[in-house]
Formats: C-alpha cells, structure tokens, sequence
C-alpha cells in the first residue's frame, strides 16, 4: 500500500488498520487492538541485540539506507517498491490524505513500529486511548501533515516518543511540502517513552500552532517532557509551540529541549528555524535539566519564554547555547528565583 514511513513515502507492508481518502472514518469502543509484535516478531527487525535479533539477522538498516537514497534521486513512489521480502514495519493504525477521523476509547498494543499515524489528514480526533508497547519506535499518536488535530484524554507507555508531531523527511518531506498545524493536546497522561510531547525530527515540512496542556508527566524512563529536535538535513520550520499547565513528576533529562543537532547536526544544506516557543505554569520535581537548547550560530533558536513555573531538584544549570531571546519570568529553579 501507499504509506509513509520515517517521513518517506513509498508502497510497503499494509499498516494493520488503513484508510487511503476516506471521508469520516472512525475506529471505535473499548476493546482492545493488539498488533502481537514482540522480541520474536516484528521488533527485531530494527536490530536491536536487547530484543532477540544478533548479528548476520535480517535488519531494516539495508532498507532503510535504500529507502531514503530513493527519496534524494526523487525516484517516483510508485517504484519505491518494499513490503515483502523487505523489512520495513508497518504501523498500526494509519489514515492516509482522509477527512473527518475518530479514534476513540481503544487500548492499542504492541504494534511493530507508530502506533496512531494520521498522515496528510485534516478534522483529526485522538481521544481516550490508552498506548503501550515497549518495543523500538513504538511512538503512541504520531500526527503527521495533518491540520486541526485533537489529542485529547489519552495515555502513553511508549517505547519512543509518546506523541511526535511529524512533517516529512528531507527531500521527501520537501516534496509533498504539507505542514503540520492546529494541534492541541490536552489532558493526556505520558509514562515512559524518549519524549512526551515532541515535534519532529521528521519535520521537513514544516509544524505551526501546537498547543499542549493539563497533562501529567511521569517516569524515570521518560526523557524529555517537550521535546523538539532537528538538523540541517530536515530543515523547515517550527513555530508558535505553548505548553501550560504541564503537571511534571520526573523526567530523566530536561523539561524542554530544543536540539538542532539530532542525528546528522549541521551536516547539510536545509538549516532549521525555530521560534516561538512557550512554557507557562509548569510543575516539575525532578530532572538533569530544565532547559537543554542548542541552536546553530547561523540560524539560533528565536523567542524561548518560561513564565510563573516552578522546578525542583534539577541537577545541572539550564543549557542555553545559541538562543536569541530567552525570557525567564517568575521561574523557580530549585526554590531559587531564576535570572531573567
């Protein structure tokens, strides 16, 4: 079928459950939807030695590295032919260019790769989900081109980022050029997983509007609460991101970060820009950080402002390298009052 995969499209394995230009389309109840991947199905394929793949195994890296070098030769998708005798997971549930969805209620589990994947849709409700697999990728709500979206009441126990917010990679994501915009995540809950609400780093096309809040945050395992990362690779453009009201318990790295270095860093020719990024009203017990930024000298971070929030037991001062306009107002570190 016609899919996306780490922002690329390509005809691959079918996603489990699929719709390719529908109009209101919904999957519904309080069952639960059980994709059955494990350390001996599905996850080893992402070469992991924890999860039961050992070296001279079959790995995605082969197709993967193909995938992406088929993308930058702009190779028509329809000859970008995998599936079968290839090893590229498929996600679990996954609208394709559709209008009006609803997911709602379910518990979904174990998927061999993204879990809740929207692609180029528009009217998207994500609500009263409950999300866990702890095998690679296994990203819980990962919008992805899509505009006005609700993610609303649901729960995450992820092996990667709970909700990733995605546009597009590199010369693909060019290509389609559709941004992700209009989203709003609200009282959801976020266990372990590497970020709890993340944008990117497949992100090429570009994100806009994206406001989180009243959401619980919660675990050793869990690295960042928002996280963006980035490079010179994707490039594109991410702005207008507020989070307020963020209950955050412990988190193992920092409570926001913004990283331009993920993966290739400055390695290539599409520098990212990010601007605009709030934080309000934030609650958090522990973590190495509060901010972790890392902009480039030719393009800094634009526009960071942390206001009437309060952090305790962090370990190491706040990380700030390349960052125009970093606003700190009434922000407690450590019961201390920050510098502004």
């Amino acid at each position: 079928m016609l899919t996306r995969w780490e922002g690329t499209e390509l005809m691959n394995y079918s996603p489990f459950v699929y719709a390719f230009e529908q109009t209101n389309v919904a999957v519904t109840g309080r069952g639960t939807l059980d994709g059955n991947a494990d350390c001996a199905h599905w996850w080893p394929w992402k070469g992991r030695t924890d999860c039961g793949w050992t070296r001279g195994d079959a790995s995605q890296d082969e197709d993967r590295n193909r995938l992406m070098e088929m993308a930058e030769r702009s190779v028509p998708v329809a000859q970008r032919i995998f599936g079968a005798g290839h090893y590229l997971r498929p996600q679990f549930i996954q609208p394709y260019r559709c209008a009006n969805v609803l997911i709602e209620g379910v518990r979904v589990i174990n998927s061999p790769m993204w879990q809740v994947h929207p692609v180029l849709c528009t009217n998207v409700t994500v609500k009263d989900l409950s999300i866990a697999a702890a095998g690679p990728n296994t990203d819980g709500c990962d919008p992805e081109s899509c505009r006005d979206v609700l993610i609303e009441s649901c729960s995450f126990d992820t092996g990667d980022d709970c909700i990733a917010i995605k546009a597009g990679r590199n010369a693909d994501g060019r290509r389609v050029n559709v941004p992700s915009e209009n989203i709003v995540i609200r009282k959801c809950r976020m266990k372990n997983g590497h970020g709890g609400v993340t944008i990117g780093s497949e992100c090429s096309g570009g994100t806009r509007n994206v406001f989180a809040e009243d959401c619980q945050l919660d675990s050793p395992e869990l690295d960042f609460a928002v996280r963006i990362k980035t490079n010179a690779r994707r490039g594109g453009t991410i702005e207008n991101v507020f989070a307020r009201r963020l209950r955050i318990g412990q988190v193992a790295k920092a409570a926001l970060t913004i990283d331009f270095y993920y993966e290739e860093g400055e390695h290539g020719g599409f520098t990212p820009v990010v601007r605009n990024v709030g934080l309000e009203e934030i609650t958090m017990q522990r973590a190495e950080y509060v901010l972790y930024l890392r902009g480039f000298a030719r393009s800094p971070i634009r526009g960071v402002s942390i206001a009437n929030s309060d952090f305790g037991a962090v370990a190491k001062p706040n990380v700030a390298e390349h960052v125009d306009g970093l606003s700190l107002d009434n922000v407690r570190i450590n019961g201390r009052l920050a510098a502004r």
